[in-house]
């Protein structure tokens, strides 16, 4: 509604020897008063104890496009015929004002003849003068009809983008779906092994991809999003699509209270699912053989560290290929870079490997997975 109170000092009106003197060159003081009145670029009122108008603003008489003898001496609820005779303006001056001196923005809606529907800010203050007990009344009227309604299209377009995005989000979701079951029809039904191997790598790349998109589904743009939930439902997605019950490798998640943007949270998500298969394809080369990935992330003030950590065969004693510059490293680097990260490569004794990604300064322990 509005903010009233009757905590701060009313203003009271005085003068002293200086100030006649000051204003000794003015005949009439009056014309000192209007001439302030009219600087106003809101509306303004000027009304006596009995809410008659003593002045008014020459902002006033343009915007509601009446005449001085029309509104000069008259009683405010009798302005335009008695189109002031508004009951939340009733309300302000003679039931809240009187008890709080100060109203500040207190919101009306009412048809004007001329100007229609608008919406009014009316901001009050009683004056009482220092030797005399009348008092007058200021109230000041901003007309905000434009500006709300300017709030309202603005809210009205993003919840028409908002509807767009889950439209946008839904149909990239199906269409990931469709292709990676494309690649993976095709990897089934082609003779070649090396092609085969191709077509593999990219029905979990998109596989992947589809799974960072899930899980941002849900969340707006720019939103901060709480790593550990976020990367506990990824891993989830990338057990169910990529290991399933036919291998007996678990993912882990060690994260704390760390929240990151959903514009990261998507480079991070993929980072984790790149590594994740390239842990499960060169890490644990024998497929029966069980093993553990451990997710973990740490942040300490501003800093953060992502470690995907395996206890698989290492790197030396991994294919020769997972040690060369391929794909796979090219994209993770590309996104650490994103990040303003750095990555660094560890062997965990007995064997084992950890990926770190370290955005500043982070001295905590390499996780290492059981």
């Amino acid at each position: 509604m509005g903010r009233f109170s009757n905590a701060e000092p009313v203003v009271r009106i005085g003068f002293t020897i200086t100030d006649i003197d000051f204003f000794a060159g003015i005949d009439d003081a009056r014309a000192l008063a209007l001439a302030i009145v009219n600087t106003v670029r809101e509306p303004l009122l000027v009304l006596d104890e009995d809410l008659r108008v003593v002045a008014a603003s020459r902002s006033f008489y343009l915007t509601f496009r009446v005449e001085r003898q029309h509104v000069e001496r008259v009683a405010v609820y009798a302005l335009g015929d008695g189109q002031w005779n508004i009951p939340e303006l009733r309300l302000l001056l003679e039931k809240i004002l009187p008890r709080a001196t100060v109203m500040e923005g207190y919101e009306v809606e009412h048809d004007f003849v001329g100007l229609g529907r608008r919406k009014m800010l009316l901001n009050a203050r009683k004056l009482f003068y220092e030797e005399d007990t009348r008092s007058l009344i200021l109230l000041a009227i901003e007309d905000v009809t434009e500006r709300r309604a300017a709030q309202r299209e603005a809210a009205e377009l993003l919840q028409q983008k908002e509807t767009l995005l889950r439209e946008m989000q839904h149909r990239v979701a199906n269409s990931l779906q469709i292709i990676a079951s494309i690649l993976l029809l095709k990897a089934r039904a082609v003779g070649s092994q090396e092609v085969r191997g191709h077509l593999q790598d990219a029905h979990r790349r998109v596989m992947s991809v589809a799974a960072v998109q899930q899980q941002l589904q849900a969340s707006g743009h720019g939103e901060q999003i709480r790593i550990g939930p976020y990367l506990t439902r990824l891993c989830e997605s990338l057990v169910a699509s990529m290991i399933g019950d036919s291998r007996p490798v678990s993912l882990e998640v060690q994260a704390g209270d760390g929240r990151v943007s959903s514009d990261k949270a998507v480079s991070v998500g993929l980072i984790v699912t790149e590594l994740v298969i390239n842990a499960l394809k060169h890490a644990f080369v024998d497929e029966t053989e069980a093993g553990t990935i451990l997710i973990a992330y740490e942040v300490v003030g501003t800093n953060w560290r992502l470690s995907i950590a395996d206890n698989g065969v290492g790197k030396t004693a991994a294919k020769p290929e997972r040690s060369a510059h391929g794909l796979g490293t090219s994209i993770v680097e590309a996104l650490a870079k994103q990040l303003d990260s750095r990555v660094e490569i560890t062997e965990t004794a007995p064997h084992g490997t950890t990926v770190s990604l370290i955005h500043g300064t982070v001295e905590a322990q390499l996780p290492k997975a059981a």
